[in-house]
């Protein structure tokens, strides 16, 4: 293996719970009954996605679609520059696959705008070789193109390269791809079967081979 591809939402920042607050903010005032059931069948689709769902069930005319998905991801940018945390593990196998000399990548349904926001935040924007936001291609994840971009920026085979995952959608775009995947669900949803599709499932990034070498 010479490469590793990474999710970053929930998987190297604790950011999950920034978007559901501001979805819940912005998207109650302009009118949206959001339901928990509802919210369950939005948690993997990209910002766009979401906000076009919304739209077609409780459709708003004195905003755009593209306005309110703006002030969804600057309420997200606000929450993770004020308050964003790595995730357990995550500065350490960062550490472990950058001194094996890794080209590390980043592959995530997040807007492109957020990568910079979040590896800055943590600290962690010198290990990344190549980056990927589902808003430059044609689908988000469970599509693989997300992955494609990044291993062509990479400039890696699919079959010597590593993806770490911690949705069901996240692990069926990097298999789509070809790459061998280690999942981290999260704990509540740890026994989901949807996971079965990964190689590895791991409770922490800790619990990975290495996972406890040094973060720089």
């Amino acid at each position: 293996m010479k490469a590793v591809i990474f999710d970053m939402d929930g998987l190297l920042i604790d950011s999950e719970p920034f978007w559901t607050k501001a979805e819940k903010m912005v998207f109650s005032s302009v009118g949206v009954e959001l339901s928990d059931s509802l919210c369950e069948k939005t948690a993997s689709m990209t910002t766009r996605e979401v906000t076009e769902f919304w739209h077609e069930l409780f459709p708003w005319n004195h905003k755009s679609i593209e306005a309110v998905e703006n002030e969804v991801i600057d309420c997200v940018d606000e929450l993770i520059k004020k308050d964003g945390q790595p995730m357990v593990g995550a500065k350490q196998i960062l550490g472990y696959f950058h001194e094996r000399n890794y080209r590390i990548g980043l592959s995530t349904n997040s807007p492109f705008r957020l990568i910079a926001t979040v590896l800055n935040k943590l600290n962690i924007a010198p290990y990344f070789h190549g980056v990927s936001s589902s808003e430059h291609v044609e689908r988000g994840k469970p599509d693989p193109a997300v992955y494609f971009s990044t291993l062509k920026k990479l400039e890696i085979d699919a079959e010597r390269c590593i993806a770490f995952e911690d949705s069901p959608s996240g692990v069926m775009a990097a298999k789509a791809a070809g790459i061998k995947t280690v999942v981290v669900p999260p704990a509540h949803d740890f026994d989901n079967p949807r996971y079965s599709l990964a190689d590895v499932k791991l409770r922490t990034l800790l619990d990975y081979p290495g996972g406890h070498a040094r973060a720089y």
